[in-house]
């Protein structure tokens, strides 16, 4: 069988495609002429698997979306300490784009509004040979595992029009919160802005955040695990500007957006998610993004606030018995949310086409989310379609009523193996 999961990720972009509504971030001249209808949707799981949707190649430039990892990149080099002494990290409840600072120590309020990203730009350290944008491009491609790339054209759009940035770096200038050129730190963060990736790139990097810090599919500590904690932590709080605290209790993840059309999530433990399309609301988030994250957090249980642990694995035990060993048994453990059936659904994928029976055994479950509830039952109807007999065993009723909406399970009073005599 196939896993559902890329099925269910064209159903997100179908329900979503015909909104019509928002604009272009046309007071940059290069972005007003992007293709409006241009949708892409991508999600990865903390080990590291990588599902895409739509139009999933599609190039296109960060924008804000680089703040985060400039944050990331000044923390890492400098340390948490020094960067919080010239950026905040409170909400400021304001555009963007607003001029403002703390009242009480004249510094940004945090690092995902203009005046903060400008100077957390400044804040990695300079170096003769190579642009501070530079080393945060080569810091990106690092962590997505290919070489990212400038969008030279968008960046030299934005140099033209980029007269509000210019008065935000003077501000920040006069106050003493830069100690550089404010045109040449300016210049070099829309550089940073102009840094292009897919949402396949994005899903990859967001995987590495997902999973603490730790590449999933190498294993290797890309990011400091309190400086992932740090980075989510605001980004939760701040990274959809004065639209954060309805993001918060609608979507419930952790999350940053960019005027190109770009939207990224980041459940810890879970997922990583990355979408784009390119028309924005007044806010400067991506108005078909924002739904798509709506729906999968709606869908799949993502809410920050309903989190629960999840397992390393869902898996306690394979197993065959019968004759001719045609009768599988799948012995499940732990609970059962988004992740652990993502991770379920592509260990059954590996079962060949046949007629054999497959016991699903819940027993050893503790728990069982309603998107676990779904995505294991459709697991169970592409089995079928497979051509086998399935069982759901389910002794202990941890599947109720709602949940198996009309759905047949199979009670086992005596232990399991005598119930499976029968098939010997």
């Amino acid at each position: 069988m196939k896993t559902p999961v890329p099925d269910y990720l064209n159903h997100v972009l179908s329900a979503c495609h015909d909104n019509k509504k928002g604009a272009l971030a046309d007071y940059i001249p290069e972005l007003a002429s992007v293709n409006p209808d241009k949708l892409g949707l991508a999600l990865s799981t903390v080990d590291g698997t990588i599902y895409s949707a739509g139009d999933d190649d599609v190039e296109f430039t960060m924008q804000s979306l680089s703040k985060p990892f400039a944050y990331a990149l000044a923390i890492k080099e400098l340390g948490l300490k020094q960067v919080l002494e010239k950026v905040g990290v409170e909400p400021s409840g304001e555009a963007f784009n607003q001029i403002s600072l703390e009242k009480e120590r004249n510094i940004p309020k945090n690092p995902m509004i203009n005046s903060g990203a400008i100077t957390t730009h400044s804040l990695i350290p300079a170096k003769k040979t190579v642009s501070r944008a530079e080393q945060l491009r080569r810091f990106l491609s690092g962590l997505a595992g290919r070489e990212l790339s400038f969008d030279e054209q968008v960046y030299n759009s934005e140099i033209k029009t980029a007269f509000r940035n210019m008065s935000i770096g003077y501000m920040l200038r006069t106050v003493g919160v830069l100690d550089e050129d404010p045109k040449e730190i300016v210049h070099g963060y829309i550089k940073q802005c102009a840094i292009k990736v897919t949402v396949k790139d994005l899903a990859v990097i967001t995987s590495i955040l997902a999973n603490g810090g730790v590449h999933p599919k190498t294993g290797k500590r890309m990011l400091d695990r309190a400086l992932v904690r740090q980075l989510l932590s605001v980004m939760l709080t701040c990274g959809m500007y004065d639209a954060a605290g309805d993001w918060l209790t609608t979507v419930g993840i952790p999350a940053k957006s960019g005027v190109a059309g770009g939207i990224i999530g980041v459940l810890p433990g879970q997922v990583g998610i990355a979408v784009f399309s390119p028309k924005i609301d007044e806010h400067g988030n991506s108005v078909r993004g924002v739904r798509i994250f709506e729906n999968l957090s709606h869908d799949m249980g993502l809410h920050l606030m309903e989190g629960t642990p999840s397992a390393q694995t869902i898996l306690q035990s394979r197993y065959t018995v019968g004759k001719k060993n045609n009768v599988v048994v799948y012995e499940l453990r732990g609970v059962l949310q988004f992740t652990e059936s993502e991770m379920l659904l592509r260990i059954l994928q590996d079962e060949p086409e046949g007629k054999s029976t497959i016991i699903l055994d819940l027993t050893n479950l503790t728990l069982m989310h309603d998107v676990g509830a779904r995505m294991l039952f459709e697991g169970v109807d592409r089995l079928k379609q497979d051509g086998h007999k399935v069982l759901v065993v389910d002794s202990e009723g941890l599947l109720d009523k709602d949940q198996l909406k009309g759905r047949k399970r199979v009670v086992v009073t005596e232990e399991l193996e005598k119930f499976l005599e029968k098939y010997e």
